[in-house]
């Protein structure tokens, strides 16, 4: 029997799962799924869909619609405009965090107004951390306002050189700051831009060469890695007005494994990105008897035709990798096999602890 070398069940803490109210792009069945396919047990969904989380309601909704559908662990944030502080209090044993959305992105969670980005850092809880979508000059004003307020700041998929690097020198002052970056962001760069067409539009936007191999070079001071997993159905990204967003639930360790297997990234370097730390920052305890088994071996090509997420279709489409997930197990149970999911929905909603 083939020897496989065997990970820790991957944590990836950014994913849309679009359900509720945009589920022709994914749900929960799919989604998770999908998530399994790329090895991972348990995953974080944003709170940005055409119905957001914005009440206790709507997140007891969410919660109950995610309840006996998901294959792998499921975990939610919640959001904010400013105007649901009083929510705040209610909800903060459910969710691992408050995701704030101070760029344009998609959905209507944006907050453009100084004073309720003020309002929110002021009454978020400290017991939580606080996940911004945060470009260039909004990203200054998150810091400025978290070390204002004494929060926890997680800036998601960061891009650019002058990003990282603010972020770098930011944790070097001892501020308690982490981030995430995107693979998308790693493995692909303006210069791609071109052949991708639309399914290489998402927010933020690609970065150039020089923000992709600082990225590399940051390495160091970057948290883990978030696929920002966000589904969209190739008519709409052909549509004349294509929405931001790709799919990378799927494709993230393939992609990781094949930088191991190039000598870019250690395998301690790449458990660190997909497990320890998100475990660490959002508080999910660890589970012996759940993991997952790569092949390191496989050489194979990445095929849209192979994907279980909905949507269909990859940025990585056409790609040659090296390295397969060949099982993943949840609480002793084999979920999916190398080819496909195994049984029922096994997967469980999870809060972080109190």
């Amino acid at each position: 029997m083939a020897k496989y070398l065997r990970l820790p069940g991957l944590i990836d803490p950014h994913v849309h799962l679009r359900d509720p109210s945009a589920t022709h792009k994914e749900d929960f069945e799919t989604g998770t799924q999908a998530a399994l396919a790329g090895g991972y047990t348990t995953v974080i969904d944003m709170p940005n869909n055409p119905v957001p989380t914005l009440t206790k309601a709507a997140l007891k909704d969410k919660i109950n619609r995610a309840k006996h559908r998901v294959y792998c662990d499921v975990g939610f944030y919640f959001g904010s405009t400013g105007e649901n502080i009083k929510e705040f209090k209610k909800i903060i044993n459910k969710v691992f965090g408050i995701k704030v959305y101070m760029n344009i992105t998609t959905g209507m969670l944006v907050v453009g107004d100084d004073g309720k980005l003020d309002t929110i850092f002021k009454h978020w809880p400290r017991t939580r951390r606080m996940f911004v979508h945060a470009e260039g000059n909004t990203l200054a004003k998150a810091i400025e306002l978290a070390t204002l307020y004494k929060k926890r700041l997680h800036v998601c998929h960061v891009v650019l050189k002058e990003e990282i690097e603010m972020i770098r020198d930011t944790k070097k002052r001892g501020m308690d700051i982490t981030c995430e970056v995107s693979c998308h962001n790693l493995f692909l760069d303006k210069t791609n831009a071109k052949k991708l067409g639309p399914f290489g539009l998402m927010k933020p936007g690609l970065g150039t060469k020089i923000d992709r191999q600082s990225l590399w070079g940051n390495l160091d001071f970057i948290d883990y890695i978030g696929s920002d997993h966000a589904p969209h159905t190739k008519e709409e990204k052909l549509s004349g007005n294509p929405p931001f967003g790709v799919p990378g639930l799927e494709t993230t360790l393939p992609l990781l494994l094949t930088a191991v297997s190039e000598k870019r990234l250690t395998m301690d370097r790449l458990i660190k990105l997909t497990c320890t730390r998100p475990r660490e920052i959002l508080g999910i305890l660890y589970d012996k008897e759940t993991y997952t088994e790569v092949d390191q071996n496989i050489k194979y090509e990445i095929r849209n035709t192979d994907l279980f997420t909905k949507c269909g279709w990859s940025p990585f489409a056409g790609m040659n990798v090296k390295g397969k997930i060949v099982r993943v197990v949840l609480r002793g149970k084999t979920v999916f096999d190398g080819e496909k999911i195994i049984g029922l929905p096994k997967g469980k909603v999870i809060f972080p602890p109190n």
